[in-house]
């Protein structure tokens, strides 16, 4: 019982499944979020039960059910949880022009509303904790083909300051926003070394550096409301135009 545990959303697949595995070797016991990938999350399960640490595996749609009920239930099973990691989310790329209604209620209930109200359940269910916010290094930008996406990412962004303040000092909140670390599987190779060109460090993230940032935050107890940008510089690599690059 006094194993310390952690709720991590959209744990089954991608970057998920590495903060959930990642955390039960840091001897967190784990309750799994999912929704479609159960297959994938029974996988995850399993190797997590074998290293020893418990996982139970938690259904919820963000679409329509009750996020509330979901922190209610990860509680009674785990009373010691102490770390909420939102790393769930949609994704579909469409311009301003392109951006229905419908495209703006999925993207935005499951990227910010959903973890706006599981941080909200999990601030009343817990004495202290952790919450940490998977964003995305693209906030960075104005990348309009990604018009519905980005704006909830970085409205999440914002959010996470804002709840740091609001539930600080008993709560911590923070983000880390990923570069180019696990591309789209349509990606194709030359994308990708065309996306390595523009990083300041010259090669692809790995998910590694992405769970060492997550340790990081979590141990790091003078560290709140901040987005932990892990994309090699990416993210800051805009010079500009001025008068010493200009070609005429």
């Amino acid at each position: 019982m006094s194993t310390p545990a952690a709720l991590v959303t959209g744990g089954a697949t991608r970057l998920g499944r590495h903060f959930a595995e990642s955390l039960a070797a840091a001897g967190y016991d784990i309750a799994l979020h999912v929704n479609r990938s159960r297959d994938e999350a029974e996988l995850v399960a399993e190797g997590i039960r074998a290293q020893g640490r418990a996982c139970e595996l938690f259904a919820c749609d963000f679409l329509q059910d009750d996020v509330g009920q979901l922190i209610e239930q990860v509680s009674q099973r785990f009373p010691n949880v102490s770390v909420l990691l939102n790393s769930a989310s949609a994704y579909e790329p469409a311009p301003l022009a392109e951006t229905d209604l419908a495209m703006l209620e999925t993207q935005f209930r499951v990227n910010l509303f959903t973890p706006l109200l599981l941080t909200r359940h999990f601030a009343n269910a817990v004495d202290t904790g952790q919450v940490i916010n998977i964003i995305d290094n693209k906030v960075a930008y104005h990348q309009y083909p990604y018009a519905a996406y980005l704006l909830s990412k970085k409205s999440l962004a914002e959010m996470t300051r804002m709840a740091a303040l609001e539930f600080a000092p008993r709560i911590r909140v923070n983000g880390i926003a990923p570069g180019v670390v696990l591309p789209a599987s349509q990606r194709t190779s030359d994308y990708i070394d065309w996306r390595i060109d523009g990083i300041p460090v010259n090669h692809q993230g790995k998910p590694d550096h992405l769970v060492q940032a997550l340790h990081y935050l979590l141990s790091n107890d003078f560290v709140a409301g901040q987005i932990l940008f892990v994309d090699g510089g990416e993210s800051i690599n805009l010079v500009g135009r001025h008068s010493e690059n200009y070609p005429g």
